[in-house]
């Protein structure tokens, strides 16, 4: 594999929280074992045990840990990591969540990508292959981001031209996709990936502390887009989820959704930034996403009728409104 220019420095920012130095501890060495790597900074948001510590016993100090008195949130947290990157004396800056694990040629191939484009700082940025994300396996393989991102007038993902889309990705799987593509444009990306260089954060800023948890990365990313500039996602540099979001090992089952079924915070902000986001970057008539709530709400209530979830549905309805209504930050505990 060719090797990138040795001067390209690059700046990991990672986000941890409550006791996951196990996961951690795997992410910083793996990190600190590429040699264009120039700091790791590890934004602590108020967990449990001390990180400081924990990090001095690598004997590194390319490793800075910056300690919050309280949990800010992913975007508090990447905000926090992502200033203090750009005061570095670094080329890159490139943003895993803490249970992200880079292959051992993934940031090689993230920079080779930079030089082969002849990228300019200010409008690409770059995106490593989450391989238990399927959309993404189906992305790098040729598939359109659109089926997966900023399906138009989608509400929670949901829309009455479902069965189309749904037809469009069957299709899909009779395409003869042998290999993944070196590189395919991305709308938005999340944090866990994402690749920029710092003069991208002079054009585009830091993340809305407004979103708190969930959508924050969808946001700032897309800013990327929206602004003329362009996202690639690298086949070549694979991350490797080693502890899984809580989505992943959900089972669905008859009569079931995973709305009712996992609310809890986490739900609470997914459902109310996400219905904010999407009404406002992929709603084109709104006629089709009043529809598309009517329906999906309407069966949501049902399902809570079924199975005695009316409290959760009534708490989900809430958190719908107050993303139809831009009340975002962090929400009471009463929300959830």
């Amino acid at each position: 594999m060719y090797r990138p220019k040795i001067q390209h420095k690059v700046c990991a920012v990672t986000v941890t929280y409550e006791n996951r130095w196990h996961l951690l501890k795997q992410v910083i060495l793996r990190l600190l074992s590429f040699d264009n790597t120039s700091h790791v900074v590890v934004v602590n948001n108020a967990s449990p045990y001390n990180v400081k510590n924990k990090a001095l016993e690598l004997g590194d100090d390319r490793v800075i840990v910056l300690d919050c008195a309280e949990n800010l949130g992913s975007t508090g947290g990447y905000k926090k990591g992502l200033e203090f990157a750009h005061t570095l004396n670094t080329d890159f800056i490139w943003l895993l969540d803490d249970d992200n694990l880079p292959s051992e040629v993934g940031l090689d191939a993230l920079l080779n990508n930079w030089d082969e484009l002849g990228a300019e700082p200010d409008k690409t940025a770059l995106f490593s292959l989450r391989t238990d994300r399927i959309h993404h396996i189906h992305m790098a393989k040729g598939a359109s981001p659109y089926r997966y991102y900023l399906v138009p007038d989608n509400f929670l993902n949901f829309t009455f031209l479902r069965p189309y889309i749904k037809f469009r990705k069957l299709a899909d799987k009779f395409k003869k996709y042998q290999k993944f593509k070196k590189r395919v444009e991305i709308p938005l990306a999340s944090y866990g990936g994402f690749f920029l260089h710092k003069d991208m954060i002079d054009k585009i800023g830091y993340p809305d502390e407004k979103f708190y948890l969930y959508f924050d990365d969808a946001e700032y990313t897309y800013r990327v887009t929206a602004g003329g500039g362009k996202i690639w996602l690298i086949s070549g540099s694979v991350i490797t989820d080693i502890d899984h979001s809580f989505q992943v090992n959900y089972k669905r089952r008859f009569l079931h959704s995973i709305h009712l079924d996992l609310w809890n915070y986490r739900t609470y902000y997914f459902t109310r930034n996400g219905t904010y986001f999407y009404q406002l970057n992929a709603t084109k008539r709104p006629w089709v996403f009043s529809i598309n709530k009517f329906l999906f709400m309407s069966w949501l209530k049902f399902l809570s009728i079924v199975g005695s979830k009316q409290n959760e549905y009534k708490k989900l309805a809430a958190a719908v409104q107050d993303g139809l209504n831009g009340n975002l930050g962090k929400a009471d505990a009463d929300k959830f």
